[in-house]
Parts: C-alpha cells; structure tokens; sequence
C-alpha cells in the first residue's frame, strides 16, 4: 500500500494514500499531541504532515528493506515537527484543503485514554499503533463474518481471549449451536483474528522474519 501510494502513474495511488492517512492519523494525532499541542493545533499539524508527504512524494522513499513502517514514520513526524513554523503558517484551519476527514472527538479521546497509562510520547504512539492494527484486522473480520453469515458469533467472542459473556452456553441458546460447536467456532474465529493480525503487520516490516516479533511488540504495549 505504502508503495503504491508512491507511484505517481499508479490507478489506486489516491486510494492507496487515503488509507494510509486514515490509518495512521490516530497515533501521529497522540504523539502531537504530547508535544503540548491543544487539540485544533494537533489537527491542523497532522493535515500539514499529511500535505508534505503527499507534496514531496515521501511515499516513494519508504523502502521496505529498512525496516518497521512504525519507525520510518515516527522518525519523519519528529523531523517534521522540528520544522514546523512554516507549515503551520499554511495549514491553519480553513487554510487549505484536508487530506482526510477527521473524527476529532475519537481522537481525542483516544489521546487522553493514552494518559491514563503514564508512558512516554513514544509509547503511547506505539500503543496507537497497535490498536490501529487490531482494528484493521477486526474490520476484517468482521466483514468475513457477515459475508459468511457468523456475524452473531463473531459479535460474542472476546477477540483477545476469555470466556463469552454468559458463558458458552448462553452462546449455544441465542445461536441454536451446541456447546461444542461453538467452542470450535471460537477457536477458529480467534485463529483467523490471529492471521489477520500477522498479516496487517506484516506490511509494515521489511520481512516476514520481523512479524512475530513485531506482533509480540506491539500486544506487549498495548497491555502496559
């Protein structure tokens, strides 16, 4: 997606790029934010380091081979940050168009969750991160769910492990599935959650050798 968001001549570059701002945009909306940047600055900051990637075509030197995705982009926020009276100057509100619409209030709120924790900017930029892609990998799964008819179940399930509210068998009634059933059907639903997880990350590392520690990583952070 990254890459081609970079290829000026390709026919899904704009779709490709407006998926990466839309994904991305809650971390690097936190991490601003703990610059000690109020809210409508936060906003228009994040547009403006959206609107210089796009005007310089940063997405085109985003090479897989060096490294997490993750990192590229914190290193390129900080670099903006440093620099960015100028920016500011052209990109206050009403002064240029979006590159995304923006839901400020979850991201806000997001940010202030992220306080409650006590961590370091960067940590709580990570821990965006992480839930940014288990998000995405539950969006997904969601929508298998509802092509194959299991959206109920997948409704049920706690993802992340435990048992169903209710227990299995307030499951196996609602549903009209046998106990034993519906233990098999969790299993697979939270395999499949597993691979979507691993496959999110794995497009943002530069092999699949890093995946599993980058899923170790980013579930470590996001349970601290």
């Amino acid at each position: 997606m990254v890459l081609a968001a970079g290829r000026t001549d390709s026919l899904h570059a704009a779709e490709a790029l407006e998926k990466l701002c839309r994904s991305y945009w809650p971390p690097l909306y936190s991490y601003i934010r703990r610059q000690g940047y109020a809210p409508s600055d936060a906003q228009d900051l994040t547009q403006a380091f959206f609107a210089k990637l796009l005007k310089k075509n940063f997405w085109a030197r985003a090479d897989p081979q060096q490294g997490r995705f993750r990192s590229f982009l914190l290193t390129a926020l900080r670099n903006f940050l440093s620099d960015e009276r100028d920016w500011v100057r052209t990109a206050k509100r009403g002064g240029g168009a979006s590159i995304i619409s923006f839901e400020e209030h979850a991201s806000e709120e997001r940010f202030q969750e992220g306080l409650a924790h006590n961590v370091s900017s960067e940590h709580q930029f990570d821990r965006q991160w992480a839930s940014t892609v288990l998000e995405q990998a539950r969006a997904k799964l969601r929508q298998e769910c509802i092509d194959s008819g299991k959206s109920a179940l997948y409704e049920r399930v706690p993802l992340l492990g435990g048992e169903t509210e209710g227990g299995y068998e307030s499951v196996s009634q609602e549903l009209g599935m046998s106990v034993s059933a519906i233990k098999s059907a969790v299993s697979r639903l939270r395999e499949r959650y597993g691979d979507l997880v691993r496959e999110e990350v794995a497009h943002t590392v530069a092999s699949p050798a890093e995946v599993e520690g980058e899923v170790r990583h980013l579930l470590t952070v996001i349970g601290s």
